[in-house]
């Protein structure tokens, strides 16, 4: 099996298409309860087609506000990148070193 890691993105496509491919396929189907569950699946759907609105929303405003904030404090925002790069080079080397690597 050749399994690709996908993004969040298409995880979340696959699910909604997943999803609506499930309540066609089930259309037919006569049940109260089969019925009831497709109008929570929808319900579901819908939520998380406004979660991730709401989401996409914050971090393109995150986003614009680190630009901002980048753009005010240039040399911060390097010196903050730099050091941030040192701590991680650090961590990354001292765990490569424990592992024999």
């Amino acid at each position: 099996m050749n399994k690709q890691k996908e993004s969040p993105d298409n995880d979340m496509s696959s699910l909604a298409e997943d999803a609506r491919a499930l309540m066609a396929a089930t259309a037919d189907v006569a049940g109260e309860k089969v019925g009831e569950a497709r109008k929570r699946l929808a319900a579901a759907l819908e939520r998380g087609k406004e979660i991730a609105g709401h989401v996409r929303d914050k971090a393109v405003e995150g986003a614009k506000v680190l630009d901002q904030k980048v753009r005010e404090n240039p040399y911060q925002a390097v010196a903050i990148g730099v050091g941030v790069g040192v701590l991680i080079g650090y961590f990354a080397a001292r765990r490569c070193s424990r592992n024999g690597d």
